[in-house]
């Protein structure tokens, strides 16, 4: 798993022996910039979406508990690069997830990597099972994944969903729609039980919102909104059981 990091930490030196070490031994690890003091973290913390700080704790004008207070509500993993180990604690209390002494012993600096990614790997699966309406819970729910959480939307919202490459537009009702970076079949999958039909290669469609079928070698449908899909010979069976 690639893992998008920064380096904060006031001194040059340090700066490159650590970016060396993860370039020859880290090889997942991508750096995306470097900072020396809190101002400039800030600005990449607030431009980049890190999965990684490395952070040493004492810099100009300010240290590393000073910086993750500014930030706020953090949803990256930290490890703590320093030479002082009575930060230690403090660090535990910031949630970080390894706590690395200078000078940087390789294999720890591998093992500390390696957590980091166990980590993200467990949070990406998780996140990518709290799509499946069945893993919610909740009846007639499902969420869709953003950058900083999931929205909850109501099946019974959802008019259909075209397939534009690897995303899926959703389309609900009151005109609005959705741009989800999961495919189609993830989507067929997804509501698999609930009342939506495939009818196309690039349509899945609400069967609650079809309001006339057009006959033909597959046929159309019409939906609540005026919206006309056509439906592929292959898939008309399928869309027809709904309404027998």
């Amino acid at each position: 798993m690639k893992l998008n990091a920064i380096i904060v930490e006031d001194e040059q030196t340090s700066r490159d022996i650590l970016k060396n070490y993860l370039n020859k031994y880290c090889p997942n690890v991508t750096i995306l910039g470097e900072a020396a003091n809190i101002d400039e973290a800030l600005i990449l913390i607030r431009h980049n979406n890190l999965d990684l700080v490395f952070l040493d704790v004492e810099m100009p004008y300010g240290n590393a508990f000073d910086l993750l207070d500014k930030v706020g509500d953090v949803d990256f993993e930290t490890i703590f690069v320093t030479a002082y180990n009575h930060y230690a604690i403090d660090a535990l209390n910031a949630h970080a997830s390894y706590y690395l002494m200078k000078p940087i012993s390789i294999d720890e600096l591998i093992k500390a990597v390696d957590y980091v990614t166990e980590i993200k790997t467990k949070e990406n699966a998780l996140q990518d099972q709290v799509l499946v309406p069945k893993t919610n819970g909740v009846d007639g729910k499902i969420t869709i994944p953003q950058l900083d959480g999931f929205e909850v939307l109501n099946t019974s919202d959802i008019l259909y969903c075209k397939a534009d490459d690897n995303y899926t537009e959703i389309y609900l009702n009151n005109n609005r729609k959705k741009l989800v970076s999961k495919t189609l079949k993830y989507f067929e999958e997804a509501l698999n039980g609930s009342s939506f039909a495939r009818v196309h290669k690039s349509y899945l469609v609400n069967v609650n919102e079809v309001v006339k079928y057009v006959k033909g070698k597959g046929g159309s449908v019409v939906l609540s909104n005026g919206k006309e899909i056509m439906v592929s010979a292959s898939k008309k069976a399928n869309l027809l059981s709904f309404f027998k």
